[in-house]
């Protein structure tokens, strides 16, 4: 689809205007609202992604999190996601040369899912990277999905297509939490 084509393009431009430590100031205010909501105080577990250097960061998250919840990371494998228990343990040998989790693979999808994005929605749609990954497991999935990304990749309309699963909320620094209207 070409307008996610161009949205993707336009996203990669402004998120390689912001600075590293732009980044991080916007991540300690949306893991501080997230660990504010409800979903995120009862869930025992939590999965999580390793963020790469156009992501909204979460390596100082990961690690505080790890101390009070079970924390999940994905690992693609072919045209899916595998769920891998956190341990500390990383290793980026694969097509993508990404950090991903070490170990077995599990059959489980936590009870809240946060998931990156390219762009973001106030009606809680994501746009990904493309490959339709989140969108997979989520549709198999009852779990709370949360959204998070900079300020700069929320826009006002996220192309959508019957495929894209809609997210539970969406956060970023400058709206704090968007809770998802109740059609999901």
């Amino acid at each position: 689809m070409l307008l996610k084509k161009q949205l993707r393009r336009q996203m990669r431009l402004s998120k390689a205007q912001v600075a590293d430590a732009q980044k991080q100031v916007e991540a300690d205010v949306v893991f501080a609202a997230l660990e504010r909501m409800p979903e995120f105080e009862t869930a025992s577990s939590v999965l999580l992604y390793y963020s790469l250097p156009d992501e909204l960061p979460t390596h100082r998250v990961l690690q505080q999190w790890c101390r009070q919840k079970t924390i999940y990371l994905p690992r693609v494998s072919g045209d899916d996601l595998e769920i891998v228990l956190y341990d500390g343990n990383l290793n980026d040998d694969n097509p993508f040369h990404i950090a991903e989790p070490v170990g077995p693979s599990l059959d489980i999808v936590p009870p809240l899912v946060i998931v990156p994005a390219v762009a973001l929605d106030s009606f809680c749609h994501r746009m990904g990277r493309g490959r339709g990954y989140y969108d997979r497991l989520l549709s198999q999935s009852r779990a709370f999905t949360v959204g998070v990304a900079l300020d700069c990749q929320l826009v006002t309309s996220v192309p959508c297509e019957p495929h894209d699963k809609a997210l539970d909320a969406v956060v970023t620094a400058a709206t704090g939490v968007i809770y998802r209207c109740p059609h999901k």
